[in-house]
């Protein structure tokens, strides 16, 4: 839950580096909400409530993200590959699942730290 709670209140940070535990556990709680949310919406009948989540959580996302590719010593514009249906996809969770990179431009290895 912290490392969740962690990615929001760095939702403007788009500098250093987020190791995998910490983008791994940030989308998982971020999806079990979501799920939830889910649940909610249903049984409200509110269509708005998994929307208003996502857009939430969309800068978040967006920056946990880019950590997670400064890591492995790639920049934030690789997200951009989402765009292209299932192959960039699939490109972008190889790129989430590498292990750190030692020092580089983006700042020291956060294992190591």
């Amino acid at each position: 839950m912290n490392y969740f709670l962690d990615g929001v209140k760095r939702y403007v940070d788009f500098s250093g580096r987020a190791r995998r535990k910490e983008f791994w556990m940030y989308f998982l709680f971020y999806t079990i909400f979501y799920i939830v949310a889910t649940f909610i919406e249903e049984a409200t009948g509110n269509p708005f409530i998994t929307l208003i989540y996502a857009l939430a959580l969309a800068l978040p996302t967006i920056s946990i993200a880019t950590r997670r590719l400064h890591d492995i010593g790639r920049t934030g514009w690789w997200q951009l590959l989402g765009v292209i249906p299932l192959l960039g996809f699939i490109v972008l969770i190889i790129f989430y699942v590498q292990d750190s990179k030692p020092d580089n431009k983006f700042g020291p290895n956060p294992k190591e730290a």
